[in-house]
C-alpha cells in the first residue's frame, strides 16, 4: 500500500530531525546493557525501562516468548495466528519507541512456544512449550544480546498467568546455561555471562492476576520520575507512548506530568561478584566508555576509550549544533575503531560488543546531525515471485550521497538511472515472514533497502534507509474464497458453496484434492458440496490447487499503526458436516466489533441481521424475537448502551436476550446491565476455566436450554480449543439459574458461565463461554448450544 503526499507529510512532520538527534545522542550516554523478559507482546514494563533508556542511555531490549496470538482484540477480527502477525508489528513499533531491540522465543506459526490461551501453571505451560525448545531459544537470545542485566516482568508465584511463571522460571536457569560452554555450543554463538537477574518487587495482582503470596523485598530502586527536557514529555509517559502502539490490547494510558514514580526492584540472582548491595542498577558495572577498561581488564584500551567518552560527553552538550556534534561523534567513532583493533582476545567477551554497539550509535547520531539523506520509494509494497519492482532513490535538492541498493540473495539488481533501479524477484522466492526472529531499532528490518556510505572528519560509516512502507512478497499461486470454512447442516439437503474472489493465476484451473464424504463440483469460480449416502458428521479439510499446484489463501492485514502486513497459509477448506436443528425467530446482532459470531451461525443457516447503530437509536426492537450481543459490545456499541432499559422492557414483553461474555471494564454495570444483578468476576484468574477439556457438569439437565430444539449431551463439550470460559459471573440474583458447573483441576467448580433466567414473558442469558471462538474453531457443540440459546423464547410456563 503505497501512502498519499498528505501522510507522507504528516510522517515528516511528526517525526522532526532534532529530536531524533536528540534521541540518538541519549544511547551514547552508556554502554550498559537491560533486558527486560516477558511472554507476550505489552508485558514489558515500558514505563520502567523509558527511564533508563532515554535518561541513562542504557541500551534495551526485550525477550518475549510468545507472538500474544492467544489473546484478544479489541480493534478487530483477527485470531490465532492472524492476531499473533498484528501483535509482532505492534511490538516493533513500541519497540520502535524506546529504540529498544525486540527478540521472539516463538519462531513460526506452528512453534510449540505460541500463545496456546491462558494457563495457571508454569510447568503446564512449559509442558506445552517444551522445556527443552524454550530454554535453547532463550539462551541463544541471550548470548546473541548479551545483556548485563535482566529483569523478568511478573512473578512466579500462584495466582498468576502460567506462561509468566514459565518465562521467570525459565530465566534463572537460562543466565547459568548461557555462560556454560558445554551448553548447546553448535548454534555457534559465545557464551554469555549475565551480571544480575532482577524481579519485581510489586505484586503483579489486578483485574486478570492476582498473586497469592507478597512480593520478594526491594533491594534496589529504578527512580522512574523526571522528563526529557527536549522531547518535553515524563518518561513515564514515553513509555505509555510505546505502549498505546499495543491496540489490540487496548494500551496507552494518559499519565498527568510530575509525578514521583518509583520502581522497586529485588536483586534474585548475581553472577559471582555481583551479589552486593547496589544502590543503583547499574553499580558493578561499566557505565560509560570511561570504565570500559578497568572492567574488562584491559589497561591498553584506557586512553582510547575515556578519549571517546570524552567527545561523547561534548556532543551531548552541543545539541542542537549539529556541526560541532558531528566533529564530536567523528572523533569519537575514531577512539572506538582504534580500541577495537586493539583489542585483545580475553577482553574481547566484554568490550567487543559495546563497542560495536557503539559504532552503530554513533554512526546513527552522525547520519542524523549531518546534511545527507535519501528517501526510498517503490513502485508497488506487494510484488509476487517473477514479478518486477521499480526502486526510486530521492535525494534533497538531487544531492545524492554514495548509496547502494540492497536487496535478498538471488534477487536481480539493474540500474536504470543515477536514481532508479529495476528489481526482478526469483521466481522461487518465498512468501514474506510476518514472523520475524528480531528486530532493531538502528538497522534495516526490511528485505530491501538502501544504506549509505558517508564520511564526516576522515570518518567513513554507513546507514541503512528502509523504504516508506515494509515490502511484502505474496503467494505466486493464491485462491482467495469468499468462505474457508463450510458448514454442512446434514438435517438438510442444501449445497454448499465456496466463490472464488480472486486468483492467481487468474486463468488457473480450480480443484480441491482431498478423499471426502460429499459430493464436489468445481468449476471456475465457485466450489459446491453437497451431502450423499456416504457423509456424516466430522470435520473434514479439503487442499485447494490451482492447475494442480499447491496454492495459498494470501490474507492481508492493515492498520494504520502497524501498515500492511500479509500471511500466506496453505489454501485449505475446512467441511464441517453435522446435526443441527436451527432456532425459530427472527434473530437481530449488536456486534461488538471483536467476534464473528453472526458469520458463522449465518454459514449454519441461522437468520441473523446485524443491527445497526441507526436501529439501537431508534429504540424499537419489536421486529426481533431474539437479540444476541457480540463480545465486548457494550463498550465499543455506546448507542447499545444507551438503550439498556429499554432492552429490558423488549425482554419483560417477550423477548430473548443473549449476552456474549464481557469483563468488568466493557461498561457492565453489575447492578443495572443485566435483567437483574450480575457481577463480573475479577481477577480473570479466579473466574475462567483454562482446560478446553475441563468435565462439564450439567445442573439443570432438564432445562429448556440444554434440551431444544438440541439436546445437549457431553459430546458436545468435547473438541473446544483453548479453554472453556473466562470472566464468569462471581454473583448474581436469585432469578437467575446456572445451568453448568466446571473447573480447572484442583479447584472448586465455578457455575457462573452459563445464567438464564425469566424476566416477564422473556428471557435472558449470559454466558462466559468462549462460544464465539468455538464457533470460529469449527466446534460442533458450540452451534448446537447457540441455537439452544438463541431460539424462540418458551412460554414462563415451560420455564
Amino acid at each position: 500500500m503505497s501512502i498519499s503526499d498528505g501522510e507522507r507529510l504528516q510522517q515528516a512532520y511528526a517525526h522532526p530531525k532534532a529530536t531524533q538527534l536528540w534521541k540518538a545522542l541519549q544511547s551514547l550516554k552508556s554502554v550498559a546493557s537491560f533486558m527486560n523478559t516477558g511472554a507476550h507482546p505489552d508485558d514489558e514494563t515500558s514505563r520502567m525501562i523509558a527511564a533508563i533508556g532515554f535518561r541513562d542511555g542504557v541500551k534495551l531490549s526485550h525477550a518475549c516468548s510468545t507472538r500474544g496470538e492467544g489473546g484478544q482484540n479489541a480493534i478487530g477480527t483477527e485470531t490465532k495466528v492472524k492476531l499473533g502477525i498484528v501483535r509482532t508489528r505492534e511490538m516493533e513499533r513500541a519497540a520502535e519507541v524506546l529504540n529498544m531491540t525486540q527478540y521472539w522465543l516463538c519462531q513460526t506459526p506452528s512453534d510449540p512456544l505460541g500463545d496456546f490461551g491462558f494457563s495457571k501453571s508454569g510447568e503446564e505451560t512449559l509442558s506445552i512449550w517444551g522445556e527443552k525448545r524454550t530454554l535453547e531459544r532463550f539462551v541463544h537470545i541471550l548470548r546473541q544480546e548479551r545483556p548485563d542485566m535482566i529483569a523478568v516482568t511478573f512473578l512466579d508465584v500462584p495466582g498468576q498467568h502460567g506462561h509468566h511463571r514459565a518465562m521467570t522460571q525459565s530465566a534463572f536457569k537460562a543466565v547459568k546455561l548461557a555462560a556454560d560452554p558445554t551448553y548447546n555450543p553448535e548454534a555457534g554463538l559465545d557464551v554469555w555471562q549475565v551480571k544480575k537477574l532482577y524481579l519485581p518487587a510489586w505484586s503483579g495482582a489486578g483485574d486478570a492476576y492476582d498473586d497469592d503470596l507478597p512480593p520478594p523485598p526491594k533491594t534496589v530502586t529504578i527512580d522512574g520520575s523526571g522528563s526529557d527536557p527536549v522531547l518535553g514529555m515524563d518518561y513515564s509517559q514515553i513509555g505509555e507512548v510505546s505502549r498505546s502502539f499495543h491496540m489490540t490490547q487496548g494500551m496507552g494510558n494518559w499519565h498527568e506530568a510530575g509525578a514521583q514514580i518509583k520502581w522497586p526492584l529485588n536483586l534474585a540472582w548475581a553472577a559471582e561478584g555481583y551479589a552486593v548491595d547496589e544502590a543503583s542498577i547499574l553499580d558493578n558495572l561499566p557505565r560509560t566508555l570511561a570504565d570500559l577498561a578497568d572492567f574488562a581488564g584491559a589497561p591498553e584500551l584506557a586512553n582510547m576509550l575515556s578519549s571517546a567518552q570524552s567527545h561523547i560527553d561534548a556532543a551531548l552538550t552541543q545539541w542542537p549544533n549539529y556541526q560541532e556534534i558531528r566533529a564530536s561523534c567523528a572523533f569519537a567513532l575514531k577512539d572506538v575503531r582504534t580500541a577495537l583493533a586493539a583489542c585483545s582476545q580475553p577482553a574481547k567477551a566484554e568490550i567487543e560488543h559495546r563497542l560495536l554497539a557503539k559504532v552503530e550509535q554513533l554512526s546513527q547520531a552522525l547520519f542524523l546531525a549531518g546534511d545527507k539523506n535519501l528517501r526510498l520509494e517503490l513502485s508497488t509494497y506487494e510484488v509476487r515471485p517473477g514479478e518486477k519492482i521499480i526502486c526510486t532513490v530521492h535525494a534533497p535538492a538531487g544531492d545524492i550521497p554514495d548509496f547502494e541498493l540492497i536487496a535478498p540473495k538471488g534477487w536481480t539488481i539493474t540500474k536504470t538511472s543515477n536514481q532508479t533501479f529495476n528489481v526482478d524477484v526469483p521466481n522461487n522466492e518465498e512468501p514474506s515472514d510476518p514472523l520475524p526472529d528480531e528486530w532493531y531499532p538502528n538497522r534495516s528490518n526490511s528485505q530491501l533497502f538502501v544504506r549509505m556510505h558517508l564520511e564526516e572528519s576522515g570518518q567513513k560509516f554507513s546507514v541503512d534507509i528502509e523504504a516508506e512502507e515494509r515490502l511484502n512478497i505474496v503467494s505466486s499461486h493464491e485462491v482467495m474464497l469468499d468462505k474457508t470454512a463450510l458448514i454442512l447442516n446434514l438435517q438438510t439437503d442444501q449445497t454448499i458453496q465456496a466463490r472464488v474472489e480472486r486468483k492467481s493465476p487468474p486463468s488457473a484451473s480450480l480443484s480441491i484434492s482431498a478423499d471426502i464424504p460429499f459430493d464436489v463440483e468445481c468449476t471456475h469460480d465457485q466450489i459446491s458440496i453437497s451431502k450423499n449416502s456416504n457423509s456424516g458428521a466430522g470435520l473434514f479439510k479439503a487442499v485447494v490447487q490451482l492447475d494442480d499446484k499447491q496454492t495459498s489463501f494470501q490474507h492481508r492485514m492493515f492498520y494504520p499503526h502497524t501498515g500492511a502486513m500479509t500471511y500466506a497459509q496453505t489454501a485449505e477448506v475446512r467441511v464441517l458436516a453435522l446435526d443441527l436443528q436451527l432456532p425459530t425467530g427472527k434473530i437481530g446482532y449488536v456486534s461488538g466489533g471483536s467476534d464473528r459470531s453472526a458469520y458463522w451461525l449465518n454459514q449454519a443457516g441461522f437468520n441473523i441481521s446485524e443491527i445497526s447503530d441507526e436501529t439501537l437509536q431508534r429504540g424499537d426492537f419489536s421486529e426481533f424475537d431474539t437479540i444476541l450481543v457480540g463480545v465486548f459490545a457494550l463498550r465499543t456499541r455506546p448507542a447499545f448502551a444507551k438503550q439498556i432499559s429499554t432492552i429490558h422492557k423488549w425482554v419483560h414483553a417477550g423477548g430473548n436476550l443473549v449476552t456474549l461474555y464481557h469483563r468488568p471494564w466493557d461498561n457492565w454495570d453489575s447492578k443495572n446491565t443485566a435483567l437483574a444483578p450480575i457481577t463480573i468476576g475479577k481477577p480473570s484468574l479466579r473466574w475462567r476455566v483454562t482446560d478446553q477439556n475441563a468435565e462439564v457438569q450439567t445442573l439443570l439437565p432438564e432445562h429448556p436450554l440444554l434440551n431444544g430444539p438440541n439436546k445437549i449431551t457431553a459430546e458436545d463439550w468435547k473438541g473446544w480449543d483453548k479453554e472453556r470460559g473466562l470472566y464468569f459471573a462471581s454473583t448474581w440474583d436469585s432469578q437467575y439459574e446456572t445451568l453448568v458447573s466446571m473447573a480447572d483441576a484442583g479447584e472448586t467448580p465455578l457455575k457462573g458461565s452459563l445464567l438464564s433466567g425469566r424476566f416477564g414473558k422473556g428471557r435472558h442469558t449470559h454466558t462466559s463461554l468462549i462460544l464465539h471462538h468455538q464457533l470460529d474453531q469449527l466446534v460442533p457443540g458450540a452451534y448446537r448450544l447457540m441455537a439452544n440459546l438463541l431460539n424462540r423464547p418458551h412460554s414462563p410456563s415451560g420455564q
